[in-house]
């Protein structure tokens, strides 16, 4: 029997590891991945280098007129297994990573034009289907009749451990990471993806919800194929 191809949304809070789950799934699947959390962290690095952030606060009209400049792509490199994001044709997976981006990502990602553009791009990238898309909103705005929706989360804790373990894996010399910086980012991100007016971090009422507190990457991926099947996408 064939399966169809359908649209997988994955939704859920900061550093719960969507992005891991919706790239080892879309290979898993033969899907296409869209990483829309790297999406707004592009558009965040793209503001930094052009200036139009400054000590927190985002210069609106100059980025709203910049905001067609913006091109960001996705592509996988099978011999490194990896994807990559590239800001306007320079790779930039490092740098949209890093701390000072991610704390300014969750205020340029509450900005309503910021939104619209990207889920505009989002729902072109995916109207053929077969695809795994993650971010805060896949579900209830960018692809609310998507054929699978997972809500992913974990405790503050055990998502800023995660997120110092990875941001130390990269650069092991680096003397300035904090564990409670980090962990305080994840709540204020926690809290303005909350409470943000457009398009607020929410879980869809249809989708499932998927704590990964006490799983590894194997019980999760056994846990959403199972999942799939049901729904005859696996």
């Amino acid at each position: 029997m064939n399966q169809k191809k359908g649209v997988i949304a994955i939704d859920g809070h900061s550093s719960c590891g969507k992005s891991t789950v919706a790239k080892d799934l879309a290979k898993e699947l033969g899907y296409v991945y869209i990483d829309t959390g790297a999406m707004y962290r592009a558009v965040t690095l793209f503001a930094m280098q052009n200036g139009l952030i400054t000590d927190g606060e985002i210069l609106l009209d100059e980025l709203q007129n910049k905001l067609n400049d913006i091109k960001i792509t996705f592509r996988y490199r099978p011999e490194e297994k990896k994807n990559e994001t590239f800001l306007n044709g320079t790779i930039v997976e490092d740098e949209i990573r890093g701390l000072e981006v991610s704390n300014n990502v969750s205020a340029v990602s509450t900005i309503a034009f910021v939104r619209h553009r990207m889920v505009e791009l989002q729902k072109e990238m995916g109207k053929e289907g077969g695809i795994v898309m993650d971010g805060r909103d896949i579900g209830t705005v960018v692809f609310p009749d998507a054929d699978v929706k997972l809500f992913m989360t974990a405790s503050p804790e055990i998502r800023a451990q995660r997120r110092y373990d990875e941001l130390k894996a990269k650069d092991s010399t680096d003397n300035s990471l904090s564990f409670d910086a980090i962990l305080e980012n994840v709540k204020q991100r926690d809290h303005m993806d909350s409470t943000r007016k457009e398009s607020p971090l929410k879980k869809a009422d249809d989708a499932i919800l998927l704590d990964n507190s006490d799983m590894n990457k194997q019980e999760q991926m056994d846990w959403i194929m199972n999942v799939l099947r049901e729904r005859n996408l696996a």
